[in-house]
């Protein structure tokens, strides 16, 4: 079976348990910083086909837009076209999902799509042959709100696998190479904006301690503009975000999925910030495992009641989630079906606008 991925950082998490247990060549399409460093091992073939949009502050016209997303989605047709691929898997709901969707079609490549997000959909999802979802309440709700009719639930979040297996670095080992004792750790993820960074920065200043910030996201310049403590250091470049994680005091993330079942499996004390995407599988998942969702302005003096997750079934139900993801592959051929269409298209792309 050729079997092709094309996946941003979170989402190549998610898919490597997987790939790990199917009898298959891997061709992977790396779309951002650090995916090929993660997916290397695991795929007879790597094409990057383009660069994540949102690591700067400066705004792009939607011309300009539109021509980098072309770009990309003819680089995933150069990137597959006649090599017999026998299934596309997508996963997320990054840009990624729906320049690989797109070009599925256009090459008549049948497609498996991992949802997490669940509220929030890339409309193109409504053009896959199956989709899967974390749970039974998920589906519902997928097939209430969206008309989407080929949904398979999984159980769970196969990522939590991935993480469960790593192999972490000592963390005295990690506070050396960053010169700190104690540390905070402070993400900046999908789920802020640009004009959010000035007054994140300002609430962990005012916390007085050593913090680390992986940017993400945006570019260390434009996070380093506003810092005005010592005590704050903006890191570049790929970074094993586990270890960091792990030999950090506490984490604070603006981020979706992908942090949440990191903090959660890793059991960190965690606080997620309460970004834009107000309705999200993320949030459902933070409450769930305890982790407090806060507002910007209230980060400081959140910081006394940051809890460590609860976060014992995530491992569990992800090795179910991984196991049923493999059965459904192996099995394809007699479960695809038809699209749900643009009736879909529509009911997501409307809907889409809420999450702006």
């Amino acid at each position: 079976m050729q079997i092709a991925l094309l996946a941003e950082m979170a989402p190549a998490k998610t898919f490597i348990p997987i790939i790990q247990n199917l009898d298959a060549e891997i061709i992977a399409l790396t779309h951002g910083h650090g995916v090929e460093e993660i997916l290397g091992d695991y795929c007879t073939e790597l094409h990057a086909i383009g660069q994540s949009r949102g690591q700067g502050a400066q705004k792009r016209s939607n011309s300009k837009i539109a021509t980098l997303v072309i770009e990309d989605i003819w680089r995933v047709i150069r990137s597959l076209k006649g090599k017999n691929i026998d299934l596309l898997m997508t996963c997320g709901n990054a840009g990624d999902v729906r320049k690989g969707i797109t070009a599925a079609k256009l090459l008549r490549i049948p497609n498996l799509h991992i949802e997490q997000d669940i509220y929030n959909p890339i409309e193109m999802i409504a053009f896959s042959n199956l989709i899967t979802v974390p749970s039974i309440e998920y589906k519902k709700y997928v097939m209430d709100r969206y008309g989407i009719k080929n949904v398979h639930s999984i159980g769970g979040y196969p990522m939590a696998v991935y993480v469960n297996n790593l192999e972490l670095e000592d963390p005295e080992t990690v506070k050396t190479r960053y010169s700190v004792n104690e540390f905070l750790l402070l993400v900046l993820g999908g789920d802020v904006k640009g004009e959010d960074i000035p007054k994140i920065i300002h609430q962990v200043e005012l916390l007085n301690k050593d913090v680390l910030i992986v940017p993400f996201r945006f570019s260390a310049s434009y996070v380093g503009s506003f810092i005005k403590s010592p005590n704050l250091k903006v890191l570049e470049g790929y970074v094993e975000l586990p270890s960091l994680m792990s030999a950090a005091s506490g984490v604070i993330y603006g981020a979706g999925m992908g942090l949440t079942i990191e903090a959660g499996v890793l059991s960190i004390p965690s606080i997620k910030i309460a970004g834009f995407h107000r309705k999200h599988a993320s949030v459902d998942l933070a409450n769930e495992l305890g982790i407090n969702v806060v507002e910007i302005e209230n980060i400081s003096e959140s910081i006394d009641e940051i809890c460590v997750p609860r976060g014992e079934l995530l491992v569990k139900n992800g090795e179910k989630a991984v196991q049923n993801t493999i059965e459904i592959i192996n099995s394809f051929k007699e479960l695809k079906t038809s699209s749900s269409g643009f009736k879909s298209f529509k009911s997501i792309w409307n809907a889409r606008s809420e999450f702006k």
